[in-house]
């Protein structure tokens, strides 16, 4: 950078340390003694820069504040356990359409888990999401433990990481007025992949609910899959018959053998009216 003749150098600026102590303009340029003896007048323009110099950037005007600086971060609440949603009057028809919820869809692979939740979430009044655990665990790519391939330490340890994870994006969606809707295959004779850690890791208020269709449905919708989501018929016979332990647990059981997808999806707003008046013990 060029200097004009008989002006003052700045010394080095040194890497990692602000200008140099005891170095200033005004050391270089002494002010006249009557400088500060018209306080108040009109203030001088400056004076044109230097042929073949670049005139300084504008500052702001004289008695104005320079604009706050913005960044578009928005501030979100945090998010916490999720309380039970308050039960309407009881003269009132609860409406779970307009209220914000936390559902956990249960049931076994080919029950319909996926496809009611994405269409009962695109169908609300509501903002609503829809979190898939399988979707979830499948964010692993490399080292990917597929429970088909033997339940172990990685394979629970990966369903473990998944569970907190779709319990932490429900509680910030929640405390953000978005209502969750989530899937998973929870075994009622299985603590590890039970109801306690997703009770745990969203809240209490969530309201689970069990999707159980005949096996024969089971059987024919798993056919249709394709890659790791497809079973073998013994794997989703035996799935099918350790969801049965849910008769008698008290949390509600939707039986769509005979109910598509909107159909299914009207009976879970059914199901969750009775379980806001009266949240089912789990």
């Amino acid at each position: 950078m060029q200097h004009a003749v008989g002006s003052p150098l700045p010394p080095p600026h040194q890497p990692g340390h602000g200008p140099a102590t005891g170095w200033s303009p005004a050391a270089q340029h002494p002010v006249p003694p009557n400088a500060g003896a018209h306080q108040g007048s009109v203030p001088v323009s400056p004076p044109p820069p230097a042929p073949g110099y670049p005139a300084p950037p504008p500052g702001p005007a004289p008695g104005c504040a320079p604009p706050a600086e913005t960044t578009g971060h928005v501030p979100l609440p945090p998010g916490g356990p999720v309380a039970m949603p308050t039960a309407p009057p009881a003269a009132a028809v609860p409406d779970p359409s307009g209220v914000t919820l936390a559902v956990l869809l249960i049931g076994p692979a080919g029950a319909g888990k996926t496809s009611v939740a994405k269409y009962w979430a695109d169908h609300r009044r509501v903002p609503t999401a829809h979190i898939s655990l399988d979707d979830v665990r499948e964010w692993v790519r490399s080292g990917f433990a597929d429970p088909q391939s033997g339940w172990n330490d990685n394979s629970e340890a990966q369903y473990r990481l998944a569970r907190r994870t779709c319990g932490f994006a429900a509680r910030n969606f929640l405390a953000n007025g978005i209502s969750c809707i989530l899937d998973d295959a929870v075994f009622p004779d299985r603590p590890v992949v039970g109801l306690g850690g997703w009770k745990r890791h969203v809240g209490p208020g969530l309201l689970p609910v069990v999707l159980l269709p005949g096996l024969d449905i089971v059987l024919e919708r798993n056919a249709e899959r394709s890659g790791n989501r497809r079973l073998s018929d013994e794997e989703v016979a035996r799935i099918h018959g350790r969801m049965a332990g849910w008769y008698g647990s008290g949390l509600p059981i939707i039986d769509n053998s005979q109910l598509d997808v909107p159909e299914t999806a009207r009976v879970l707003d059914d199901v969750l009216a009775r379980s806001i008046a009266s949240p089912p013990p789990w």
